[in-house]
């Protein structure tokens, strides 16, 4: 009889459909609300994205997932709530979580509590602490969408049972050594991110959307084009990739898209009836991966009067230096027609922060100039190192993108690509620690309220010699001075400017929280805690009213 590998996931959730996606370990139906669809097979795993249909606005549906007629969902004994499908409703308030950057660790002691690599549990875990705490409230009360931005997997640093796989199949004293190297480990490293009960019960009754960044792949994925040349000439690099373009589609991406985009899916089609997906899909991670044009991996979904479009700034990157850009001119004309429309509140789901602490902000622009040769090759060539080892390469190491960026979220604000909505949030991730930024124009009055929301991370806090940077990223003088930098190395000055709403940055394992309801808008932070009973759980750091 088959079994449930992984899953079920919650993917899309609209008024009257949703997708539910699964892995099994072997080829079957699968059927949930009875809607059913066949496996399809990649290597040697199975999975499907199960279309449920006649659902009613407004209804709760509680699901179970049968194989080959046999329910094996929910689990026998399970602590937790039965699985749900909430179907949306016109009008009704919009509830959304987000967060990134969670590593893989076990819940217990010491790991929970010990911040050092080797344990690699990385404090206490944020998503964890939310799947507990939802557990105990009712269908009614559960968010809308929960919204990962980036880093669901640490690919680099395999959590302990997807490393002891590793060493179960290759030795590990050879290239690419303790670090996740084809499909097969992608796999079982999923498999540790979210085969915990009680994230299996979270990601099954929360719809979910979710970007990728460089650690579904690996430390420093597509930095620069001098990272991505050198990979190239690595033994290992091509079953490396091809495996964390492929692993993405398949576990994140494909659940992204709405039931009608997957109609129109060519390469999900083509999926579904091969035999085995696995040779058509590692030549098409191939070609994205040296084309940008091949794959689109932003998307958009729509809460009510809520816009959420997610925009890939990892995968999608031109490289060439002197001609840096987050994604190429189709995606950018596809991303400028999805911002316009007639919203309560647009949200710009980014992994990477548009805006970022003026200083590391002014810092980066300045090191992507010399990296182009503004200062001469020898100034290139220690830019380059230093780019790699401070991690700089967000938007305003994109500055060209960071400036159309700014341009698009101008045009909302203003009205000029339809009625300007109350808010554009921008949502990101990715830095290790959290804030909320208000923005502005030097040279306009916008009619939304602009905010930059950054929260990280779910369980991987920042060192401490690290923060102290982040932090002084935010500090007046450091402001300054890098922005001389980045002035005296040819950078123009920016329309867009913004300050934080609260004093300092938050440095803890948090997850954030939106409540929009009309035109109204409100976010919490909050971080994660151990309980008198030592059970975890949050507390408030900061909340605001947006609008």
């Amino acid at each position: 009889m088959p079994e449930l590998v992984l899953g079920p996931v919650l993917r899309y959730a609209g008024p009257s459909e949703a997708t539910v996606w699964v892995e099994t370990d072997a080829a079957c139906e699968v059927e949930v609300l009875g809607c059913s669809s066949p496996t399809f097979r990649v290597g040697g795993h199975h999975y499907a994205l199960v279309h449920v249909t006649g659902l009613q606005p407004g209804e709760t549906y509680e699901y179970e997932v049968r194989l080959d007629g046999e329910p094996v969902w929910p689990e026998t004994g399970s602590p937790f709530p039965p699985s749900v499908v909430r179907a949306a409703r016109e009008g009704e308030a919009v509830r959304l979580v987000f967060g990134s950057c969670r590593i893989s660790a076990p819940h217990e002691e010491p790991y929970t509590l010990d911040l050092s690599e080797d344990a690699r549990g990385l404090g206490v875990d944020a998503l964890y602490a939310t799947a507990m705490r939802l557990g105990g409230k009712p269908s009614g009360e559960l968010p809308h969408a929960l919204v990962l931005l980036g880093d669901q997997i640490y690919a680099h640093k395999p959590p302990f049972e997807t490393l002891e796989f590793i060493r179960s199949r290759r030795d590990t004293g050879d290239a690419p050594g303790e670090v996740v190297a084809d499909f097969e480990e992608y796999a079982r490293i999923y498999r540790d991110a979210w085969g915990d009960p009680a994230i299996r019960w979270l990601l099954s009754t929360v719809p979910s959307a979710m970007i990728f960044d460089d650690h579904e792949v690996g430390d420093d994925w597509n930095v620069s084009a001098a990272w991505v040349e050198e990979m190239r000439h690595r033994p290992y690099w091509n079953d490396q990739i091809a495996g964390g373009h492929v692993s993405y589609l398949i576990y994140q991406h494909l659940g992204n898209l709405s039931p009608e985009e997957l109609k129109d899916n060519d390469l999900y089609a083509d999926i579904r009836t091969a035999d085995d997906a696995w040779p058509l899909l590692r030549e098409a991670a191939y070609r994205s991966h040296r084309d940008s044009t091949v794959a689109r991996w932003s998307f958009c979904r729509d809460l009510g009067k809520v816009r959420l479009l997610a925009i890939d700034s990892r995968g999608g990157r031109v490289l060439d230096e002197g001609s840096r850009s987050m994604v190429d001119d189709e995606e950018w004309s596809w991303i400028e027609d999805k911002a316009a429309g007639d919203f309560d509140h647009l949200l710009l789901a980014t992994s990477l922060p548009l805006m970022l602490g003026p200083g590391m902000h002014h810092l980066q622009a300045w090191n992507e100039r010399l990296c182009s040769g503004a200062w001469g090759k020898r100034a290139a060539k220690w830019s380059e190192n230093l780019r790699r080892s401070q991690d700089l390469d967000h938007w305003a190491s994109f500055h060209g993108s960071f400036t159309q960026m700014a341009d698009l979220i101008k045009g909302v604000a203003t009205g000029r690509k339809g009625g300007p909505p109350s808010t554009v949030l921008v949502l990101s991730g990715d830095v290790h620690h959290g804030y909320l930024a208000e923005a502005d124009f030097r040279d306009a009055e916008p009619a939304s309220r602009i905010y930059q929301a950054v929260c990280s991370p779910l369980r991987n806090a920042l060192p401490e010699e690290k923060s102290f940077l982040q932090e002084k990223a935010w500090n007046r003088i450091v402001a300054v001075l890098a922005r001389l930098l980045a002035r005296l190395a040819g950078v123009r000055p920016e329309n867009l400017t913004w300050s934080l709403t609260h004093e300092d940055p938050f440095f803890a394992n948090q997850v954030a929280t939106l409540e929009l309801d009309g035109p109204n808008a409100a976010i919490t932070f909050e971080k994660v805690v151990l309980d008198a009973s030592n059970e975890p759980d949050l507390k408030r750091l900061y909340s605001r009213g947006l609008a």
